[in-house]
């Protein structure tokens, strides 16, 4: 597969602070990858620096085998930041138009409109007298704008409602259908599970886990066995059973964490305790995300 992006040992550095440490991966043509990890972890970072906002202090990084800041470049890139600034006095619709007639061969105005959200209203309305929702779908059609080949999202649902989520995501799969390949970073993990193909985990600057969502929830140690039973049921009889780890309820379910649920489900059934509705989790994505940025040594 084209590699359409290529991240070379590189390390970004703040006066004494290093953001980045030594970072190499490479994305090809087609992919959709989601790149988390707590606060100053160096995702933002990593972002600025493939966009061309920032320079590596070493290494290097390719975008369509070209230096970021290239023209080529940047008329194959579109890019949704968590803030946008538009001039004022323009209306959205005024906006749309100026921005595509940078590009040699933009997204039609009809497409840009269906695939965004915007409504009539929207394109309307000056920058100046935008909600914040609105802000939010002319970001993203600016992003989409230049019928970009590599488009690149900073948590871009911070702010929206649950429609305009939804909306977004039903978007991503259609480009991604397209063939266009999408980086995201994003605070939500459900859904980097739902929506990218690959995840690139970032801790203290550098990547601790790279492979599919299943791939990374597969390396926890535990998984969960929940169940439905009475209320008055005592769960004192599976304490004693050392292959469990925690036992806790939640939303009117007992949850029980190990690392064997082959063994765990034979003692649920012989202490019959009545469990009904049995679910068998192998890992979630927070779960692994908290392990995997855990200050614990060891942990994985």
């Amino acid at each position: 597969m084209n590699e359409v992006l290529t991240v070379k040992n590189v390390t970004k550095s703040f006066q004494h602070k290093t953001a980045v440490n030594n970072v190499s991966f490479s994305i090809n043509k087609g992919e959709v990858t989601a790149i988390l990890g707590p606060n100053g972890a160096g995702k933002t970072t990593t972002i600025s620096m493939i966009l061309g906002l920032l320079k590596p202090t070493t290494g290097e990084i390719r975008l369509f085998n070209r230096l970021p800041y290239e023209k080529q470049v940047r008329e194959k890139l579109g890019t949704m930041l968590q803030e946008v600034s538009v001039m004022g006095g323009l209306k959205v619709r005024e906006i749309l138009a100026l921005i595509r007639s940078y590009y040699p061969d933009p997204l039609p105005m009809e497409d840009l409109i269906r695939l965004t959200g915007l409504t009539e209203q929207d394109l309307k309305t000056r920058a100046e007298k935008l909600s914040g929702g609105q802000k939010r779908r002319l970001s993203f059609a600016l992003a989409l704008a230049g019928n970009p080949e590599l488009i690149i999202f900073d948590e871009p649902t911070v702010g929206m409602d649950i429609t305009a989520r939804k909306k977004f995501w039903e978007t991503v799969r259609q480009l991604a259908y397209q063939g266009k390949t999408i980086i995201f970073s994003t605070h939500y993990l459900q859904e980097a599970d739902e929506a990218a193909g690959r995840i690139l985990l970032f801790k203290d600057g550098a990547i601790v886990a790279d492979g599919t969502p299943e791939q990374i929830k597969a390396s926890i140690n535990k998984s969960s066995i929940s169940f439905i039973t009475d209320p008055e049921t005592s769960l004192e009889k599976l304490y004693q059973y050392n292959e469990i780890d925690r036992i806790y309820r939640k939303n009117n379910r007992v949850y029980a964490e190990t690392a064997n649920t082959d063994r765990v489900l034979e003692f649920i059934f012989q202490e019959k305790i009545g469990a009904r509705d049995i679910q068998i989790e192998r890992g979630r994505l927070e779960e692994a995300f908290e392990q995997l940025t855990s200050e614990t040594k060891g942990a994985i």
